[in-house]
C-alpha cells in the first residue's frame, strides 16, 4: 500500500477519533436512500431521501427522529472533468419539531476533480439559501474530498474503497449573527455491480466556531442505486 494511501485511511479515522469523551456531544443517526439516473453522458439527475434520528442527547430531552429530507439535484459535465449543478431540498420537520419548522433549500454548486493514480480529488464550491417561515439563510461551503479504491489501482466490482471529507462553511443571514462550521467525515463502501453500492461512515462537526458551539457525530449509511 503507498505511503499517500496510508495516510489517507489514516485520516478517515480523524473525525470519529476525535470526537469520542465529550461530554457535551450530540449524536445523529442518519441513513440514505440515493438514485442516479444518467439521461445523456454530460446531464444526470440524483433523488435522495433522508431521515435524521437523535440517540445522543446530553440535555436528556428526547432521542427519535427529528427530520426528513427528499431533495433533487441535476448535474451539468463540463469539460476537464468539471461539472455545475442545481438542487432543491425539502425538509419535512413539523411532525417532529413543531409548527412553522419545515425548510425549502436551493443549491447552486462547481465540482472540480482530478485524479492521481488511484486516488481521485475533488473541490466543490457551492451556495445555499435556507428558506425557513421565519428567515432566509445564505449558507456558502467549500469541501474537499479524496476517495480510492482499498485494493489495487482500480476499483472494480465486489471491492471497498474508502472516501474522506473536509469541509467548511459560512452561513449569514438578516439580523443574524455569521455562523462558521467545520466537518470532517470518513466512509468506507463496497461496490456491489455497476448498478449499487453501500457506504457507512461517521461525520465529525463543530457547529458555530468561536461561539461555543457542541461537537455533533453523525453515525451514516448510504445505499445509492444507479440506472
Amino acid at each position: 500500500m503507498s505511503f499517500i494511501k496510508r495516510i489517507g485511511i489514516l485520516c478517515l479515522f480523524f473525525s470519529a477519533g476525535t470526537c469520542y469523551g465529550q461530554e457535551d456531544l450530540i449524536g445523529f443517526l442518519q441513513p440514505q436512500i440515493s438514485l442516479n439516473y444518467s439521461l445523456t453522458p454530460l446531464y444526470a439527475h440524483n433523488f435522495s431521501f433522508t431521515q435524521r434520528a437523535l440517540f445522543i442527547n446530553p440535555t436528556n430531552s428526547g432521542i427519535g427522529t427529528i427530520h426528513l429530507d427528499l431533495a433533487h439535484f441535476s448535474n451539468f459535465e463540463l469539460p476537464r472533468q468539471r461539472s455545475i449543478g442545481l438542487g432543491i431540498m425539502f425538509r419535512l420537520r413539523e411532525p417532529f419539531e413543531g409548527p412553522d419548522q419545515n425548510e425549502l433549500r436551493l443549491t447552486q454548486q462547481f465540482n472540480l476533480l482530478h485524479r492521481n493514480h488511484s486516488i481521485r480529488f475533488g473541490h466543490r464550491f457551492r451556495t445555499e439559501q435556507r428558506i425557513l417561515p421565519s428567515r432566509t439563510i445564505h449558507r456558502f461551503r467549500y469541501r474537499f474530498a479524496a476517495d480510492g479504491p482499498l485494493q489495487g489501482e482500480q476499483l472494480d466490482p465486489g471491492e471497498l474503497y474508502w472516501v474522506g471529507n473536509l469541509e467548511a462553511l459560512t452561513s449569514i443571514g438578516k439580523g443574524i449573527r455569521p455562523i462558521y462550521d467545520l466537518r470532517a467525515s470518513a466512509w468506507f463502501g463496497f461496490l456491489a455491480n455497476d448498478m449499487a453500492k453501500i457506504q457507512i461512515g461517521t461525520e465529525y462537526r463543530r457547529v458555530g466556531l468561536w461561539l461555543e458551539g457542541r461537537p455533533v457525530i453523525f453515525l451514516l449509511s448510504s445505499l445509492i442505486l444507479n440506472l
